[in-house]
């Protein structure tokens, strides 16, 4: 299946790589806003088909589907415009903004009978299947820590009064859409969507939030998820039980994944997998779902996409968290 890509940074690169991992899918056609940007990124891959038009790429012939990695806050008009021309999308998380463009884009994508993906890596990392078994061992889930505090670079810019994407409301940026996701998606997978949410957010001047905590509640327990692009941590999460705890290492990867007993502080290691790209994953799994037809999985990640987004859209409003393209 053919594929073209919108962004050219690192996050579209390592789907690039996975892409060619998983032999499903063959890149063929490249868009940047401008034309020395697009001819630079399609000469490192050898690609002939370069646009600077989204419309004319989602015309062509040259693809069948769209890896798209736009600041967060194009992600709907680029989704909307391949949508109508027949084209599958995969669209990097956050997906979208606000509800309604996702009500809007998942609608579109059944009329015109093509598959939309939201491309949060980790729910298809086989480190994930490992934590929904070491569920099994810890007994009662009573309570879990799942920080993603990753101190961004270009905080820096931002202190120095410029203005980067990820932390502007006019980019739909901030911690929680940015970083929060990953945790807030394993949550969601291994649990369901949350019974309440609630966020305590660090807001900066410029409206967004730097980071913050997000508290998920469920019968019988509570969740916790610290995310920051402001701060460093080392990221470990706890999934804690009557029996034992799961833990193992960042939520986006999911390294070492564990079981430590309560009684006993036995440590029992589950099966990992360290791929250094685990977005081959996803794109292993999102080309096999476009090719067999395979609906019911497909409509299982529809799900979880509307969950997490629905629980984020919430508690950034609760929040005071509004982005541009909410206030018109």
């Amino acid at each position: 299946m053919n594929f073209g890509t919108i962004g050219t940074g690192w996050i579209t690169d390592a789907f690039i790589q996975a892409a060619k991992e998983s032999s499903d899918l063959t890149h063929t056609a490249v868009y940047s806003r401008t034309s020395d940007k697009a001819e630079d990124f399609a000469g490192k891959y050898e690609i002939e088909n370069i646009y600077t038009d989204v419309e004319e790429m989602a015309a062509s012939d040259a693809l069948d589907a769209v890896y798209i990695a736009s600041p967060n806050s194009l992600h709907h008009e680029h989704v909307m415009t391949f949508l109508r021309h027949g084209k599958h999308v995969i669209c990097e998380k956050p997906i979208f903004s606000n509800f309604n463009e996702w009500e809007e884009a998942y609608r579109t994508a059944a009329d015109q009978g093509v598959f939309l993906f939201e491309a949060m890596r980790n729910l298809h990392s086989p480190n994930f299947i490992s934590l929904q078994k070491g569920l099994e061992e810890i007994g009662k889930v009573r309570s879990m820590i799942l920080p993603f505090v990753q101190y961004s670079s270009r905080y820096d810019k931002y202190l120095k009064g410029e203005a980067p994407n990820i932390f502007t409301t006019q980019f739909s940026g901030g911690a929680l859409v940015e970083l929060g996701v990953y945790p807030l998606s394993l949550v969601v997978g291994l649990f369901g969507k949350p019974v309440d949410a609630s966020y305590f957010p660090v807001k900066l001047d410029s409206g967004v939030d730097g980071s913050g905590t997000l508290v998920l509640t469920y019968p019988g327990f509570t969740g916790t998820v610290l995310c920051s692009k402001i701060t460093q941590s080392a990221n470990t999460c706890e999934i804690h039980g009557e029996k034992g705890s799961l833990v193992f290492e960042n939520a986006g990867d999911m390294y070492w994944p564990r079981v430590v007993m309560n009684d006993t502080g036995e440590v029992t290691p589950l099966e990992a997998d360290d791929h250094p790209n685990n977005m081959v994953y996803e794109a292993r799994e999102f080309a096999r779902i476009i090719k067999s037809g395979d609906k019911d999985e497909y409509e299982r990640l529809k799900k979880l996409s509307h969950d997490v987004l629905a629980v984020t859209e919430k508690v950034r409003h609760e929040s005071g968290i509004v982005f541009d393209s909410e206030n018109g």
